[in-house]
């Protein structure tokens, strides 16, 4: 099969790791897969993939608003597939609704005979044009996959609409084979053997950022000397600025040193690291004693199998999505939505219970084990074929 994989960006957010790992695997497989994204000012992703890659440059404007952007982004990548050969791919499958939205434009052209959709999840927008984009990329798409049951049910349930379930993978063994051990992971990034609690996935209401901050504060105690809090990833398409300056007032009035930048660790409480190159990752999860995953809502929490493979931790959000691969008590602790004092109870336990660390340990190892890449690529292959039979 000729398959072309679109999304909106090429930094580690989960829809990019996923189109990342699909069309690797595809093309591992023996298809001709395409990578095609959206390039803000020349970036590229955090490793060079092994697929075919096409990077569509497009202009950050900083100011822009998002009702601007989106529109323009997905103009620029509607223009680029319009001269390259839309013939050539028999699959276009787009990951997020921007890169849909361009497909769709395609597809009213003629230069496009169908659009694949993979839903991760449905944002709640306030933003009329952003809820539309949304919209159509569900409603006006002709095939649509979802990474887990709940979204699919969402989906029938709210949109009147059908979606396969195909669940994420995850590089298991290769986080579990990271050399090195815990304090030595740590010294790599400046925090040696201090207590640490690790959120990926930046500063945004999505991920719970300030209701961990709360927590951390109320368990900082409890972690023990030094207690450090890392916050990596988080670079994102959506404005959120407003929402990390509330989030670092809440810092101050907790009296909680932050550094951005890496300067002052040695007296920091938390420290803001970015992006992690993605060689890097599996020794981030083990320079840590917990990961805190608090957020509002998921597709499928990828972060949450990284860990586990990596055999770090885990306390995630009680979320019905976690529930499809994921039991408290087993491989992960689950507290409520927004719930600060029970996260930092949680966050305690998990980073200093030994008995309880290693039978989440054990339960994480064994959930991460069952999810691949290879069996992601294998199911969208039979989902392919069923598409072009129709």
């Amino acid at each position: 099969m000729r398959v072309r994989l679109l999304t909106y960006s090429t930094r580690p957010r989960g829809g990019v790791v996923h189109a990342l790992r699909l069309a690797e695997e595809l093309a591992a497989r023996g298809h001709e897969a395409e990578l095609w994204a959206l390039s803000p000012d020349g970036a590229r992703f955090v490793r060079e993939p092994r697929t075919a890659v096409h990077l569509v440059p497009v202009e950050r404007r900083p100011e822009e608003s998002v009702e601007r952007r989106v529109p323009r982004y997905a103009d620029a990548l509607a223009e680029a597939l319009r001269k390259a050969d839309t013939d050539w791919a028999e699959i276009h499958h787009a990951e997020d609704c921007l890169s849909a939205r361009a497909l769709l434009a395609l597809r009213a052209e003629g230069a496009v005979r169908s659009v694949v959709r993979t839903i991760h999840h449905v944002d709640a927008f306030s933003n009329r044009m952003l809820e539309e984009c949304q919209r159509a990329s569900i409603q006006d798409v002709d095939h649509r996959l979802c990474v887990s049951r709940f979204w699919a049910e969402r989906l029938r349930a709210e949109y009147d609409v059908d979606a396969e379930v195909v669940p994420n993978g995850v590089d298991a063994e290769r986080y579990a084979d990271c050399p090195f051990e815990r304090a030595e992971a740590g010294e790599r990034f400046g925090w040696g053997a201090r207590p640490a609690v690790l959120s990926v996935g930046g500063i945004e209401p999505r991920k719970g950022s300030r209701t961990l901050l709360e927590a951390f504060a109320r368990a900082r105690a409890r972690l023990g000397p030094g207690a450090l809090l890392v916050v990596a990833g988080g670079e994102t398409f959506f404005d959120y600025r407003d929402y990390r300056a509330s989030w670092l007032e809440d810092a101050r009035r907790l009296e909680l040193r932050v550094t951005e930048d890496g300067s002052g660790l040695e007296e920091a409480d938390v420290a803001i690291i970015g992006t992690v190159p993605e060689e890097d990752m599996p020794a981030l999860y083990r320079a840590a004693d917990v990961l805190a995953f608090p957020s509002t809502r998921e597709g499928f929490g990828l972060v949450v199998l990284e860990a586990l493979a990596a055999g770090l931790p885990a306390v995630v959000s009680d979320l019905a999505v976690f529930h499809e691969h994921l039991e408290d008590g087993r491989d992960c602790l689950m507290t409520p939505v927004g719930d600060s004092g029970l996260l930092a109870g949680a966050l305690v336990q998990a980073a200093r219970d030994e008995e309880l660390r290693e039978r989440l340990r054990a339960g994480g190892l064994a959930t991460a084990a069952r999810y691949s890449w290879a069996r992601c690529a294998e199911a969208h292959e039979r989902a392919y074929g069923t598409i072009l039979g129709a």
